[in-house]
């Protein structure tokens, strides 16, 4: 059955990349993704594949079902939002959405996602069970689709046993796939944060309560989260990368905004932190004759992998791209909505290489050059196929 799959997945090669570009071409921004479920409803009515659309706004749930629909199921799942950047990448099927581009890879995902869905449907009489598949909206933007989809009654009807989902990495070589069991990415949450005092003249600060000083001295302060109040030993990452202080060079302003991340893979810290954060927050702008409004909305939970099925998906692979082809991954503090799934479901989370010849420029993930090598789509088709297959037949 591998060479056939093979076989196939060569045989589906143009249709898959005229769905990516057609995708590249055609950003949305989370949760405005309605031309790109417009896109995938068509083909998949094209294919004879059920669905249920419209859930949590643009998601989709499509379902092939073998014989014996009933006997085990399994759940693929791509992210399909794109993000508010200005593409810098000449090529034909470049973004035509003004500040809009695909550039962490969900078109690359979604795209891989219509391709698997076209070769197992056309081979479902010879497997068992049932194979799901989600097309999420707002990977990128809290409270994130997938939890929005698990709240709109995603399973209600139909609950898998497991959920795979892949993602491009531009680290590695195309035709390489990477695992890793247990915490696989980190938890995130955003920190939003108004310093109010009093402001006026520059010149007469004796008379008001700065609140620039006030947002640097937090800022300064918040760093000892990490280096003295967390265990040596935890990752965590607490980054600000915005801050607004409406002034002049003359003018102290009434109010400063400052926003950042808060990362961590530990749960129980995770709480504990956001504590820190707020009793230091409140104590450093109060010693300047200041107040703070302070919003730490339900970020993403950890991605964790379950051990079990990874193993299973890694040997899996070997048998699809080679053992040489097979990457140990390492845990990063980036951030993945597919969490709230691994949270409720055996999961595993791996990356597929996008980075085409040595040293190919593929640009980085979420920046204005990132591009990827488009022959990496056999991998993250073929792939994908493989490893539904043989957890449907194991």
């Amino acid at each position: 059955m591998k060479e056939n799959l093979q076989n196939l997945t060569i045989e589906n090669e143009k249709y898959i990349v005229n769905c990516f570009r057609h995708l590249h071409a055609y950003p949305e921004l989370s949760f405005e993704e309605f031309e790109t479920a417009g896109f995938i409803k068509n083909e998949l009515n094209k294919l004879g594949i059920p669905y249920r659309s419209e859930i949590a706004g643009t998601g989709i749930l499509g379902k092939i079902e073998g014989k014996n629909p009933s006997k085990k199921i399994i759940a693929l799942r791509a992210d399909m939002d794109a993000l508010p950047i200005c593409e810098n990448v000449d090529v034909p099927w470049k973004s035509t959405n003004e500040n809009v581009m695909h550039a962490c890879g969900h078109d690359a995902h979604t795209a891989c996602l219509l391709g698997a869905a076209k070769i197992l449907n056309s081979i479902r009489d010879k497997f068992e069970g049932t194979i799901l598949l989600i097309f999420q909206p707002g990977e990128e933007k809290a409270p994130g689709g997938a939890k929005l989809m698990l709240e709109d009654g995603l399973f209600d009807e139909i609950e898998p046993e497991l959920i795979l989902a892949q993602h491009v990495s531009v680290d590695y070589p195309t035709g390489t796939m990477g695992f890793l069991s247990g915490k696989i990415m980190a938890s995130a949450d955003e920190i939003h944060l108004k310093i109010h005092g009093k402001g006026g003249h520059g010149a007469l600060p004796h008379l008001l309560n700065d609140t620039v000083l006030a947002t640097a001295q937090t800022l300064v302060s918040l760093q000892q989260v990490k280096s003295r109040l967390c265990h040596p030993m935890t990752p965590m990452v607490l980054t600000f990368g915005k801050l607004i202080a409406n002034g002049a060079q003359n003018v102290i302003p009434h109010e400063v905004q400052l926003s950042g991340t808060f990362r961590t893979v530990d749960e129980t810290w995770r709480v504990q932190a956001k504590q820190h954060i707020i009793r230091i927050v409140n104590e450093t702008v109060a010693a300047y004759g200041c107040t703070a409004e302070i919003n730490i909305p339900p970020g993403y939970p950890c991605v964790i992998n379950d051990e079990f099925i990874t193993n299973k998906a890694r040997n899996f692979a070997k048998e699809w791209v080679g053992d040489e082809n097979i990457v140990d991954l390492e845990m990063r503090m980036t951030s993945e909505d597919f969490a709230f799934f691994t949270q409720k479901y055996p999961c595993t989370f791996y990356r597929f290489g996008v980075k085409g010849e040595i040293n190919a420029n593929t640009g980085g993930l979420h920046s204005a050059d990132f591009k990827i090598d488009e022959k990496a789509l056999l991998t993250g088709v073929g792939g994908l196929v493989w490893l539904a297959w043989s957890f449907m037949n194991e």
